[in-house]
Order: structure tokens, then sequence, then C-alpha cells
């Protein structure tokens, strides 16, 4: 192959991936055919064409020129004349994109509950580009809005929602979330933060430092904040919501600088100090911790579960197509087995990802609609935590293999879009709790309620719905194991403190394995599921890994 019929190649490769990319990804409008109605489905695959079209057409090509390092957004902190304004500067291509984003109705469907779907599926579609400097904010915004929605008085809802769910990217006021302060980290019961009430608590005034601001340049904030005389702890933080503006001059607050990150490069996260900014409460100050995390950061834990499935379509897609294009040693890279191999892994855990997020998705929907179980709900807790630890871990190691079938070419930054999500990807991996403190979280939740059985219920009825009956009976045996490791965790803190994080990256994997079997995708569940159903590879000669290998891939075209 000379020079000339390389570059074709490379061209192909490229022209490969789809204008459309909802339309060509069978398996996300399967999943989406199978849990909604005709009406509702058929609203959501037009507003999903559309904007994935958008997606690939505009809001790609912008977030290749704001992201990259000459084009970042800027602090400005006074105006020409030497007013304070505390401002960000974007390039304008960020603004371009921000129109698309905001116009498909991602950040506004907040305002009608029960549209888990649709704004998880906008999600997934943006994320193909990675974070792209809006996911973070719709995000945070989409927090906010529900925790507005779902907890505040009606005074303060009916003074800030309206602003968070206008669908016009001009007029609209983006939503950010500042609970991490120095001092505290995950450790949220360590913040000092205060708030202090005037008006008879009517509204609040914020004083101190919040160490990690993502969207420093939102038009309100949500953070929390000690009020006097609370206890210590976190029965002591209250949630509020803080107007970036009072009478048009920055309301209390000085941002210290713009943190220079790994990834999520276009998006402004800060440094922020306050000094009795107004403040309004969202929900009882007293319920401010379960309104943090119950509201916000779990609509931010399960959004950024479903990122993370799309950005792993995305590095599947870059890498099936590479390997079809790209020749070596006389033949397409796809045709040897260690490439191929690698592909089956990618698709395995990409599409068990994407079945997991979806099972998470239709909790989130019947949560926020209100027509949730009390199961429902302790299957949710579960799940949000599990779900956003072990999906995170796993994109990055898909879109690292991306980057491996790629060779040299997969570091370069303007050869793809694999550099981006993979800086991506690091980062989403610390967002809204790090892997330890989920875990953590997880094991508490066990031993102060039913969730353990209630969870094996719910892992049971859906084996029961596996048609291979040798396949089902390798995940109940699996999952009886689990489950077992799992309540000696609860029961023996020593025993949970130190094998506790493999227990759930076990019933992570066997749960997403369990998904695919269950709606049919036999090769993808054994494979993903392979410890399970062929072996520990021990016996290389008979571990059926080619035949495995080869009926992923053909699954997959």
């Amino acid at each position: 192959m000379g020079t000339d019929d390389a570059r074709d190649a490379l061209a192909a490769w490229r022209d490969a991936y789809p204008d459309d990319p909802f339309v060509a990804d069978a398996r996300l409008r399967g999943l989406l055919a199978r849990d909604l109605d005709g009406d509702r489905l058929a609203a959501l695959e037009g507003r999903a064409s559309t904007f994935a079209r958008a997606v690939t057409g505009v809001i790609g090509p912008a977030a290749a020129r704001y992201e990259h390092r000459a084009h970042l957004p800027e602090l400005t902190r006074w105006d020409p004349i030497g007013r304070r304004t505390e401002s960000v500067e974007f390039d304008p291509a960020y603004h371009r994109a921000g129109e698309r984003v905001w116009a498909s109705g991602l950040v506004s469907l907040s305002g009608t509950p029960g549209t888990a779907y649709e704004q998880a599926t906008l999600l997934y579609l943006l994320s193909l580009e990675g974070e792209a400097g809006h996911a973070c904010p719709a995000t945070c915004t989409i927090g906010l809005a529900r925790a507005l929605r779902r907890a505040a008085d009606p005074s303060v809802r009916d003074r800030f929602l309206p602003a968070l769910v206008d669908p016009d990217y001009g007029d609209a006021a983006r939503g950010s979330q500042f609970l991490t302060e120095v001092q505290g980290g995950s450790d949220v019961g360590a913040n000092v933060c205060r708030a202090v009430p005037v008006e008879g608590g009517v509204t609040y005034r914020i004083t101190g430092e919040k160490w990690f601001c993502s969207v420093a340049d939102a038009g309100q904030f949500f953070l929390t904040a000690r009020v006097d005389g609370a206890p210590a702890g976190t029965r002591g933080l209250g949630s509020f919501v803080v107007p970036r503006e009072v009478d048009g001059r920055p309301n209390g607050f000085a941002v210290r600088r713009l943190k220079d990150k790994l990834g999520t490069r276009g998006l402004a996260s800060g440094e922020i100090d306050f000094d009795g900014a107004l403040a309004w409460p969202v929900g009882p100050v007293e319920h401010g911790f379960r309104t943090a995390v119950g509201i916000v950061l779990n609509t931010s834990r399960w959004m950024t579960a479903v990122g993370d499935a799309g950005m792993m379509r995305r590095a599947w897609l870059e890498a099936s197509a590479y390997a079809r294009h790209r020749q070596a040693f006389g033949r397409p890279i796809g045709e040897f087995p260690a490439v191929r191999t690698t592909l089956a892994d990618m698709a395995a855990v990409s599409a068990g990802a994407l079945h997991l997020v979806m099972a998470l998705t239709g909790l989130e929907d019947r949560i926020d609609a209100g027509s949730a179980s009390d199961e429902d709900v302790l299957l949710h807790r579960f799940w949000v935590n599990v779900a956003k630890y072990v999906v995170s871990v796993q994109t990055t190691e898909v879109v690292h293999s991306a980057v491996e079938v790629l060779g040299g070419n997969g570091a370069i930054e303007e050869f793809s879009v694999l550099p981006r999500l993979y800086r991506d990807a690091l980062v989403y991996e610390s967002w809204e709790g790090s892997h330890n403190v989920l875990v953590a979280q997880v094991l508490t939740d066990l031993r102060r309620l039913p969730v353990l059985d209630v969870v094996e219920r719910w892992l049971t009825d859906l084996v029961g719905q596996v048609p291979d009956a040798s396949l089902a009976g390798a995940l109940a045996g699996r999952g009886r194991m689990l489950v077992a490791a799992a309540r000696r965790c609860a029961d023996d803190p020593e025993t949970g403190a130190w094998h506790f994080r493999g227990v759930v990256d076990g019933i992570g994997i066997l749960a997403e394995a369990t998904l695919l079997a269950a709606a049919g995708e036999t090769a993808l569940a054994v494979h993903l599921g392979a410890d399970v159903v062929a072996g520990d590879g021990s016996d290389p000669e008979n571990d059926g890994l080619a035949d495995r290998v080869g009926a992923v891939l053909d699954a997959m075209r």
C-alpha cells in the first residue's frame, strides 16, 4: 500500500462516522422502544435524531476548537472602565455549541417530571464528543432545577426555576454546583462555609470559600453551607441557591482563579470566595444535605454514568472503523486476533454499560415522575452509586483500548476525538465522589437499609428472563456468591473495609452481563461474563476465546 492509498484508507475511516449517530445506534433505539410507549417514543426519536445531527455537524467541530489550549475559558474580573464583573469569557464557538445543546431540550425538559429517558438519550448523544464543555453545565442545571421543583418552597421555586428551564441559550440561566471546600473534599461534613439567616430565615448571607466550582460562569449557584447554630457534620449543612448577580452586580463573590484541568477543559471550573452573598434556601435548611445528595448529586451521578456510556460508544465507533480500514502487513488490522479481542472486549463492556445506565434511567424516570415504589427507591440508591463507579472505570479502559487500536495516531489531538475522550473520562471518574467514597456509601446503605434483599430479588428476577438456561444458571450462581460476599462485608467491618470494592466490581459486571443476556444479547453477555461461563483462561486451548470474539463482532455488525 502506497502513501496515497494509506491516506485514502484514513479518509474512508473518517467518512465512516455516521451523520446521524442516533439512527445508527440500534441498541439504544431498541432499549428505548422496549421501555417507552408509542407516542413518547416517536417524539423522542425525532428530537434525538435532530440533535444527533447537530452533535455531528455543529457541536463536534466547535468543541474541537474551544477545547484546544489556545481557546480555553478566561477569567475577566473587571470591565474596561474598572467595574468588577467576575465574568468568564469563552470562544464564540463555545456559544454556538451551547445554543444547540439548550435547543435540544436536554435542560428545559427538567421542568417536566418524568422525562429521564429523554434527557439521558440527549446527554448520551452529546457525550459522543466527550464532555464538550456543556455536558457538565447541562447536568448541573438539571440537578438544580430538579431540587427547586421537588424540594424548594414555592416562592423560591418560582423565583429561580423558570430561567433554568428556558430552552433559549441566550436567555437561560445555567446552574452550577459548589459543594467542595479545600479542607473537605469528599468529606462534606467538614465544610465550614457559613450561612447566616436574615429576614427571619427567608434569605441567608453566605460567607466562605468553595474549592472546586464547576460552571463558574453560571447564573445560579447551588451550594451547601453550615447554618449558624446547626449541628456539626452533614446534619448542619443547608442547601442554597445563590444568584450570580443582584441589582446587576456580582452577588458577594469573587473568582479566585480558574482551574487548569486534565480534561473537561472547555468547561470553566474555578475557586470562589463568598463574602455575604445573598442566598435562598432550597427546601428546609435542616434537610440540606439530603437535598444535596438525594437530588442534586444523585442526578449528577446518573448523568455522569450516561455520559460515560456515550463516550464508550464513540470509542467503539472510532476503533472498529479504524480496524476495518487501516492495513498493516498486507491486511486490515481488524483481522488480527489480538485486535479482534480488544474490539470484542470494548463491544461487550460498552454494550453492558449502556444496558445498566438505561436500567438506572428507568428508575430515575419513575422517581422524578413520583410513581416509584419503595423498592424502586432502594434499587436506585444502590445502582446510582454502583453504576457511576463501575461505568466510569470501564469508560477509561475502553477509551484507552481505542487509543491502542489507533496506535500512535490515537495519541494525536487533531487526529481523532480519542485524546479528548480519554482526558474527560479520567475527570469523570472523580466527579460526584471518588470511587472509594461511592463504594463506602453503598456499604453504609447495606448496613442501614434492606438494600441487598431488594438487589438480590432484582437480580433473581432478571436471571429469570434469560432465555439461555445454561447461561442463566451460571449467572444465578455468580449472583448468589456475590450477594453472600456482600453480606459478609456488611456484617464484618474489617472484611468490608478490605474486600467490598472488589465485590461491587463483581456485582456491577454481573448486572451488565445479566441485562445483556435477558435482552437476548447472548454473545455479548457470555464474553462480558467470560469468567462466569467460560472458565478463567487457565486452559487457553479450550477456553473458546476465538469463538466468543467472533460471535461478539458478528453481533456488532
